[in-house]
């Protein structure tokens, strides 16, 4: 026999062998007749219904910012999700304290639904807190990510006594090395009607540019230095010059973005 046709005849022996295996397996594998499965897996086999990744509830922590600025002010912007990918909860809060004193802070409780694999519709409710008169609002809104990776935030509000406001925040991380990246973001403020009790004004109410480079010593650490300025327009500016402070100002920060 040469090489080649040995090499056949083990080939057939060895096929043989396995379907011998198989048959036996599977003979002892069949499940019972009698034993029927639910109906809702009936229909996949003796293995049931594959459990698939979207139908699992998970959760997650982004505390974006925790900062002390050169003023000795200290800020946070935390964002926690728990759910499945196309609907989960969303706590969003963010504010700035003083003297270890909480001077203002928004805290979002939010429902979001995914419009597809970028976007989620967002519906909840916001409360104004801090040294001023609280406010309660009602939050509409949309979040994702836009085309070129802009992370986008656009959230419509609804309050007592028919105030209405717009919140609009944009960031995006430049890649500069494979853990050295640069952020800027860009955050304004609108609201459809003077409140004194707040210090705010109708029409554009307040803009900050922030500009912070992080090295993210691990991906869900990350230390950071930057630089932002924050203004006041219209109304809210003339309530800032009445209270003795500057209706713009430059901070240099240094703080810390963390995940898990």
């Amino acid at each position: 026999m040469n090489k080649f046709n040995f090499c056949v005849a083990s080939f057939f022996a060895l096929a043989t062998s396995v379907s011998q295996a198989e048959t036996t397996h599977q003979h002892h594998a069949m499940p019972d007749s009698s034993e029927k499965l639910p109906a809702d897996e009936a229909s996949f086999g003796e293995f049931g219904r594959p459990h698939m990744m979207g139908e699992e509830n998970m959760g997650g922590v982004l505390l974006n910012r925790l900062e002390r600025t050169q003023q000795k002010n200290s800020a946070y912007e935390l964002l926690a999700v728990y759910g499945q990918p196309f609907n989960r909860a969303v706590l969003k809060a963010d504010g700035v304290a003083s003297n270890a004193r909480l001077t203002e802070a928004r805290t979002e409780l939010l429902w979001a639904h995914g419009l597809d694999a970028f976007w989620d519709r967002q519906l909840g409710a916001r409360i104004d807190s801090g040294a001023l008169p609280s406010r309660t609002w009602a939050a509409l809104g949309v979040q994702g990510i836009a085309p070129y990776w802009f992370n986008v935030e656009a959230t419509a509000y609804l309050g007592e006594q028919a105030r209405s406001a717009l919140r609009v925040a944009v960031e995006y991380d430049v890649l500069l090395t494979q853990k050295l990246l640069l952020q800027p973001r860009l955050e304004s403020n609108f609201y459809g009607q003077t409140d004194a009790a707040r210090n705010l004004g109708s029409g554009l109410s307040d803009a900050t540019l922030g500009l912070r480079l992080r090295y993210e010593i691990e991906r869900e650490f990350a230390p950071y230095l930057g630089v932002e300025r924050a203004n006041k327009f219209s109304a809210s500016a003339s309530f800032a010059r009445a209270a003795g402070e500057a209706s713009g100002q430059t901070r240099w920060v240094a703080g810390l973005r963390m995940w898990f």
